[in-house]
């Protein structure tokens, strides 16, 4: 139900508001965000449809604005002056702004403006993915979308080559297998995790090396919006542990020959020696 004159909360300061709205479930809404959007003026938004769902899930009624980083200079310079006197809160059309979204333009008018800037921390697909895929994520580079031209693609790859993180890109699911592939030739040891409809109802994370994921995404053609993680480069396997992890990593897409066949290619280790652990792992 929407507010009512009895029910009209108090006002929020002036300023910009940065408000994490959820990426599929929107059960993870936070309480603040919640709050902030029934007690802003206005929501600056990407698709005023796609927010206007979200708003009408809490029962909030209120001004839509589209905005992008591609908004005419005077159309935000006019956003930014509202600022001066109304709370208007900035979202993307899932998780946080500003993260392969827009705002950064917006916020750095507001720096310079004096525009107080406020931001409510939230859901976030990279982030997500991060935690569900098991790669290290002592150390990790976001680099938003890769390319969709497939020499542009391989060049961003080669150009992050020797970063010692895991990397975390967006991916498309038309294009999802090009990547894999560019993966496949530009970083041919790297475990991969694919994550998938992260926190909705057919959410999926599979891990393994290309030539894996690249056989199930083909068989399975994916749908939806795709985290897609690689894991840091491999000097050496320091333990049992790590071939153990790169063949059940290689199990969850492959036979268990292909999988030795791509783990012992990575690593070098014997086939035989890997085979056979594959056997017990599969056992236990």
């Amino acid at each position: 139900m929407s507010e009512t004159a009895s029910s009209v909360p108090e006002p929020l300061e002036p300023g910009l508001y940065i408000v994490a709205t959820p990426i599929g479930n929107l059960g993870d809404i936070t309480m603040r965000a919640a709050d902030v959007l029934r007690r802003c003026d206005g929501v600056a938004c990407e698709d005023t449809r796609v927010t206007g769902k979200l708003m009408k899930h809490l029962g909030i009624s209120k001004p839509l604005w589209r905005y992008d980083d591609h908004s005419e200079h005077r159309d935000r310079g006019r956003l930014v002056e509202s600022m001066r006197s109304r709370a208007v809160a900035l979202v993307s059309d899932a998780g946080t702004p500003l993260v392969s979204d827009p705002g950064y333009r917006l916020v750095n008018d507001c720096r310079a403006e004096g525009i107080a800037v406020t931001v409510l921390p939230g859901p976030c697909a990279a982030i997500a993915g991060l935690s569900v895929s098991g790669l290290p994520n002592d150390r990790f580079l976001f680099a938003g979308f890769l390319p969709s031209k497939d020499k542009a693609r391989r060049d961003v790859l080669a150009e992050l080559a020797d970063i010692d993180s895991t990397l975390i890109f967006y991916e498309t699911s038309p294009r999802l297998t090009k990547s894999l592939a560019a993966i496949r030739d530009i970083l041919p040891d790297r475990e991969i995790a694919v994550g998938r409809e992260l926190t909705k109802m057919h959410e999926e994370l599979r891990r393994g090396l290309a030539d894996g994921l690249i056989a199930w995404f083909d068989a399975h053609p994916p749908k939806g919006e795709i985290v897609l993680l690689i894991g840091p480069p491999l000097e050496q396997l320091a333990s049992e542990a790590d071939a153990d992890a790169l063949l059940l990593a290689a199990l969850e897409t492959s036979k268990a020959s292909q999988a030795v066949a791509q783990v012992a290619k990575a690593t070098g280790l014997d086939r035989k020696l890997l085979y056979a652990r594959a056997m017990e792992l599969k056992r236990g």
